[in-house]
């Protein structure tokens, strides 16, 4: 049975770091709402989440069907779907680990986020660009830096060699930390421009990953999107500058 992934169609967004696990253990689901048909499509996503009868509705996407079960929240459902891909530590408490550098990278998530958006979701990027300028200068020079920094320390000091961000193999946090870097990229081409040499780790890291010949497949194929002004990470030139 494939599982089932529910996000908003045409945009990589949060959605992104289920479907780089997904691909990289080669496992069976379905996209649903880039999908036509009955039970397929964006209603198919609204109507779970407006459902009056479903017994646990999630509040947004993404949100992964597996059989009867809806897991949602990227951090828990890589945390569901880790073990099952082989993609999570066999030790629980490492993979407790593995979950909280997850959570780290959602908080990350959602500060990259407000970069463009720092005022209301509810509201156009053009109408808090001032705002988004200002927050931008505070990300670039004090956010990046924090959290680039604190992922270079837990791979220089992990006990099995910093080619993983924890343990010995890879584990979706590895994969979710190459999509973080790509999108940094994408959306910072000036503040990120000497990353390489501040963080060779984490740069070793995304390299590595981009390799592996899964991931390396699907960054060639179609069902992944590019990076647009519609998701996550966002390329506005004035929001974007070296780091001081």
């Amino acid at each position: 049975m494939s599982y089932e992934l529910y996000y908003w169609d045409g945009i990589q967004g949060r959605g992104e770091f289920v479907r780089l696990a997904l691909e990289e253990a080669g496992a069976a689901y379905i996209d649903i709402t880039r999908q036509s048909g009955p039970g397929r499509g964006i209603g198919a996503m609204m109507a779970i989440m407006q459902s009056h009868s479903e017994a646990h509705i999630p509040f947004a996407p993404p949100f992964l069907k597996d059989g009867d079960l809806i897991v949602s929240h990227v951090a828990n459902i890589l945390f569901y779907l880790g073990p099952k891909l082989g993609l999570a530590p066999d030790d629980e408490g490492l993979r407790h680990v593995v979950n909280g550098l997850q959570l780290t990278i959602t908080d990350f998530v959602a500060e990259v986020h407000d970069t463009h958006h720092p005022i209301a979701t509810s509201l156009y990027y053009e109408d808090q660009k001032e705002e988004a300028k200002a927050r931008s200068a505070y990300f670039i020079n004090d956010r990046i830096p924090k959290f680039l920094g604190y992922f270079e320390r837990v791979l220089q000091q992990n006990p099995n060699g910093p080619k993983h961000i924890a343990g010995d193999a890879v584990t979706y946090a590895d994969l979710s930390l190459f999509q973080v870097v790509e999108g940094l990229l994408y959306a910072f081409p000036k503040a990120m421009s000497n990353y390489s040499s501040r963080y060779p780790l984490l740069a070793a890291l995304h390299d590595s990953v981009a390799q592996r010949p899964n991931i390396a497949r699907y960054l060639k194929s179609e069902r992944r999107l590019p990076f647009s002004t519609e998701g996550i990470f966002r390329h506005y030139p004035e929001l974007d500058m070296e780091a001081s």
